[in-house]
């Protein structure tokens, strides 16, 4: 394929792409990027979305537009998230489908729109409108591999993921990408994320394709399912992106596989695009991984995972390595109204060392202190509640995540 760049997987049989810059955010590098099914035939798909009440209007178009499971392409601009930017950012985000639309030769419902970064800005829409008139125009339409003023090539056709990883980052540093083979079908996926990361659904994208052949109502439960215990289940700093997407396509051109296959295929894709983006996250030194055990529920389990994996206190005492096992304790009692929560039956341990209710001595606290070193930590909790558990992802709190948000739109 002509104009094909990058490394890693390549997308599975029935896709096209095309990325390239527009000038929407500053400085150099991709900031738009069109993923389609260009199969003839019936595509499946299946979306989530923020629950935020400050969400977009890329979100409420695409919302409306997933929901009967048909949509066969995504568009996605990074660098401004079009939030809070009234009516003007509602017929933005229509025309940005209208645009990938015509690229593509689809039908604008069939359309998905995505956005990232600052929040209150406007679309720069004449650099837009002026990017996808090249990739229409230019040579191998659509998008040959459009040359610009300064000879950077605006517009290439690509069938790599990881293009279109960095073609929707914004403070990301890597390019977060993965895949599986089920059978004769493949199942890529790639995401974008570094801060405010607390899905509610599910600033977090997720977009994954495959070649396998499965109807859009089986398609949404295996999709759910996945980014359940995946992209629900990480926090980078506790706040909720008006943002958040996660896409799934679906060319058929492989041809049916196993749903049980392909629901595992799914989860260790996306789970290894969370734990892609847990260590990402923004000044993250360490990957912190919490599990809850012995709960009452699942629901109980997560909820006092994310208390701990949440907090600022534990967050730092990880990224100082500091064995303070009392701030687990302590984001563990904040949960006050799970009431049969008791100190007496909690048991909290680093790694596979238990620090509650041993109180380790100064040689138990080197030896956690020795678990809390590594860049990888787990922290195991007891609840005696019962037998459910759940696992959450996250990572450190340093001093750069702080500059980099003080700084981020100066």
């Amino acid at each position: 394929m002509p104009g094909v760049s990058g490394a890693g997987p390549r997308l599975p049989e029935g896709f096209a792409a095309v990325v390239g810059r527009a000038g929407v955010r500053s400085g150099p590098g991709d900031d738009v990027m069109v993923l389609w099914a260009d199969t003839p035939g019936s595509v499946s798909s299946a979306a989530v979305f923020t629950r935020s009440r400050f969400a977009g209007p890329s979100v409420t178009l695409s919302r409306a537009r997933a929901a009967g499971g048909r949509a066969r392409a995504v568009v996605v601009v990074a660098g401004n998230a079009n939030v809070a930017t009234g009516r003007q950012g509602e017929a933005d985000a229509v025309e940005l489908g209208d645009l990938a639309a015509a690229l593509t030769g689809l039908h604008p419902s069939e359309v998905l729109v995505a956005s990232t970064g600052v929040i209150g800005r406007p679309y720069p829409m004449v650099a837009i409108r002026q990017w996808f008139s090249s990739v229409v125009a230019g040579p191998g339409a659509p998008g040959g591999g459009v040359t610009g003023r300064s000879g950077e090539r605006v517009a290439r056709r690509t069938d790599r993921a990881a293009d279109l990883a960095g073609a929707i980052m914004t403070t990301d540093t890597v390019r977060k990408v993965a895949s599986r083979r089920v059978g004769p079908a493949s199942v890529v996926g790639f995401a974008k994320g570094v801060g405010m990361i607390e899905p509610d659904m599910a600033t977090m994208l997720a977009f994954v394709a495959t070649d396998a052949a499965v109807g859009p109502e089986t398609l949404d439960g295996l999709w759910r399912a996945a980014v359940g215990a995946s992209f629900n289940c990480l926090s980078v700093d506790g706040d909720t992106s008006t943002s958040d997407t996660a896409v799934l396509l679906a060319s058929g051109t492989a041809g049916p596989v196993p749903d049980a296959a392909l629901a595992a295929a799914l989860r260790e894709v996306c789970l290894d695009l969370t734990l892609q983006l847990a260590r990402d996250g923004e000044g993250a030194t360490k990957l912190l991984v919490v599990t809850v055990r012995a709960a009452r529920d699942e629901d109980q389990a997560a909820r006092v995972a994310k208390a701990i994996v949440n907090s600022p206190l534990v967050k730092t005492a990880v990224h100082g390595g500091d064995p303070n096992w009392g701030r687990v304790a302590m984001a563990v009692g904040k949960c006050s109204d799970d009431q049969d929560i008791s100190p007496d039956r909690v048991v909290i341990r680093f790694g596979d060392l238990e620090a509650y209710p041993a109180l380790p001595g100064p040689d138990g606290l080197a030896a956690l202190a020795e678990v809390l070193a590594g860049d990888h930590v787990d922290i195991d909790v007891e609840l005696g509640t019962g037998g459910a558990e759940a696992t959450v992802y996250g990572c450190d709190l340093s001093a750069e995540y702080v500059r980099i948000n003080a700084d981020y739109t100066t």
